[in-house]
């Protein structure tokens, strides 16, 4: 990575995480290259803060995101729920379980979301630190979408972890506190525009970031075709 130019980073999509990544990793293949941008980690036995150092070698620079194979838990091999606690919180989940289609609109994958709480349950502090959780489908049981459950790969699962950016500006780089200019009322743009209104020239906010919101883009379950909720099938058995 030291060899690229400036501004590249691994920004995979949904479809290329589990097309390529999450299905290689799981058939065994290419996991020589695979582990060396996304490690093999417990995610849950760790704090979310320290993660970031424990990404794969090719992506020790990325500060947005970082994405580990998280194999499945032995309590979870028993038929038990897994654990999402850590030595000081916990990863509680939010929202509904999403599909996760390809280019060509075929369900390929389930996307679960994740949020850390510091404390224990139910009295924990929201943190800004998130997490999407993803399994692949199992191409050989799958069928038409409508006309059978789609079954998932539960012996790994693939996480994205991030940190919710405190602006939509995804981009802007600014240290801590600095504060948004406001353009005065007064004040034209050039060839004769109207500024801004006040109104519209907000100072910045916390406020979900344009690239966490590009990862959730995934429909309801509960709403595709008349079909029973996915949480609600045995397939899934997640907390």
């Amino acid at each position: 990575m030291k060899e690229m130019p400036p501004g590249y980073r691994f920004f995979p999509t949904e479809e290329e995480l589990i097309s390529f990544y999450l299905r290689n990793k799981l058939e065994g293949n290419r996991n020589d290259h695979l582990n060396r941008v996304i490690s093999v980690l417990d995610v849950f036995d760790h704090e979310p803060w320290h993660l970031p150092k424990l990404s794969g070698e090719l992506c020790h620079e990325d500060i947005e995101q970082w994405f580990f194979f998280v194999p499945r838990q032995e309590r979870e091999a028993r038929g038990g729920r897994p654990s999402r606690m850590t030595a000081s919180g916990f990863w509680k989940a939010t929202g509904s379980p999403s599909y996760v289609y390809s280019s060509d609109n075929r369900v390929i994958g389930v996307n679960k979301t994740m949020v850390f709480y510091k404390g224990k349950a139910p009295t924990g502090r929201k943190t800004k630190w998130k997490m999407n959780e993803y399994r692949a489908i199992d191409q050989e049981t799958s069928a038409p979408f409508g006309f059978s459950v789609p079954k998932l790969r539960h012996e790994l699962s693939l996480c994205r972890v991030y940190v919710i950016a405190g602006s939509f500006r995804a981009f802007d780089r600014r240290p801590l506190g600095t504060e948004t200019r406001r353009i005065p009322e007064n004040q034209h743009l050039v060839h004769g525009h109207d500024a801004m209104p006040p109104s519209q020239a907000t100072e910045t906010g916390e406020k979900t970031s344009s690239s966490e919101s590009s990862y959730s883009g995934g429909t309801n379950l509960g709403n595709l075709n008349g079909q029973d909720p996915l949480w609600e099938w045995e397939p899934l058995n997640w907390p």
